[in-house]
């Protein structure tokens, strides 16, 4: 009982590195689709994440091999969870955005339409 009350900061540490890893990539896929310096966003972002993610699971990892599991299985346990999430939200603003076109297209047919009539 002992050995697993143990691993549960590895586990919990494993699943913020993963929720900072995973999250981090989304906010960047989102900002540098937008950005004139996608290059150079992509590459910073890529960096950051992989000193902070190689830092974390040295720190941890360093003193047995099992923590260093425990962990890597939080970081996965973070990657399905920021997965399912992240398509959600891009489910709902997909939806969004198909709603506003349809209805903007909607109104400039009806304007030309009332246009056209005069």
């Amino acid at each position: 009982m002992n050995e697993i009350i143990g691993l549960l900061p590895a586990l919990l540490t494993g699943v913020l590195l993963g929720i900072i890893f995973f999250g981090g990539l989304w906010f960047t896929v989102r900002l540098g689709l937008r950005s004139k310096m996608t290059a150079l966003i992509f590459t910073g972002s890529f960096i950051v994440r992989m000193a902070i993610i190689l830092l974390g699971f040295y720190y941890i990892g360093a003193s047995s091999w099992q923590k260093m599991l425990v962990c890597l299985g939080g970081f996965l346990i973070a990657r399905v969870v920021i997965t399912r999430i992240t398509l959600k939200q891009d489910q709902v603003g997909a939806m969004r955005d198909m709603a506003g076109t349809s209805q903007n297209t909607a109104e400039s047919t009806i304007i030309k339409n009332i246009g056209d009539e005069t």
